[in-house]
């Protein structure tokens, strides 16, 4: 097991079931919690999270394969993803909890159900099911358009259908994302795992309740969170969501999709109680 650090993170790899170079920082001391990045982020977004919840904790905070200085050789499924988390579990004692965000909610929940003998918890935070009518389904054709767009070296276009298509941005805000150089560059070098992230979420945004299928396995205690001020679609999804797994649903006054990455303090009242009260 890597010698654990509390103090500044630590840069690391591990190499996955299928070869691929998968990096993460690690900073802090106790039991293991592994952070999955949402759409179109690296481990730099999860960063400020990963500061809080060192403070007791062995933070690993990953680049999702295809993302920062991991490795993407192609050929993604669902299953490559959930080995890349398994590979990380390994490396730290072989047992971990799992906190994911948005699309990465829906890979921890994945994982979980996947690896019960070595996931601990899982805390989902606004996974981005879509229930009712509230918002407009996804369309089951878009990750086949976004690769599309990617094969013909668009993938500035490619961020921008996934935004409007998926995310639900406006085209208002779109443009105000496209004005800050920086980021969008840096969501635009990701564009193809905006195609994995929407095949990731397939099936679960059609607008109709949850097949039951998806998380039969789970047994693991979940926590799943919804943001206040985040929009409707969310609050149901979520809560049908929950009621289906068997997991502790909350409600972050105030928190919304961002909350993870802009203002994490929000969330660790909740987080800790649930850590506390599953793994004293």
């Amino acid at each position: 097991m890597p010698k654990k650090s509390s103090a500044e993170p630590s840069l690391h790899q591990v190499v996955s079931a299928d070869g691929t170079t998968i990096s993460y920082e690690r900073q802090g001391e106790g039991p293991v919690v592994i952070l999955v990045a949402q759409a179109l982020s690296d481990l730099r977004d999860n960063r400020r999270l990963a500061a809080l919840l060192a403070e007791g904790h062995t933070v690993v905070n990953y680049d999702r394969r295809g993302r920062g200085n991991s490795g993407d050789p192609g050929g993604w499924c669902i299953a490559r993803e959930v080995e890349d988390i398994e590979a990380l579990i390994d490396a730290h004692g072989g047992w971990a909890v799992l906190f994911g965000a948005s699309s990465g909610a829906v890979l921890a929940l994945d994982a979980a159900a996947a690896l019960p003998e070595k996931v601990a918890s899982v805390i989902a935070f606004e996974p981005p099911v879509i229930v009712d009518g509230r918002r407009g389904p996804v369309p089951r054709d878009l990750a086949d358009r976004l690769q599309q767009l990617v094969d013909e070296g668009r993938g500035s276009d490619a961020v921008r259908e996934f935004n409007r298509v998926a995310l639900g941005a406006s085209p208002f805000m779109v443009g105000a994302m496209r004005l800050m150089l920086g980021p969008w560059r840096t969501m635009v070098a990701m564009a193809q795992t905006a195609v994995y992230d929407t095949r990731l979420c397939a099936g679960l945004q059609d607008g109709t309740p949850l097949a039951a299928d998806r998380w039969s396995d789970l047994t693991v205690p979940s926590l799943v969170l919804v943001g206040s001020k985040s929009e409707p679609f969310l609050q149901s999804g979520t809560c049908e969501l929950s009621s289906q797994i068997g997991a502790r649903h909350e409600t972050i006054e105030g928190a919304h999709h961002a909350t993870p990455m802009m203002r994490p303090a929000a969330l660790i009242p909740s987080v800790a109680s649930f850590l506390s009260a599953t793994h004293p």
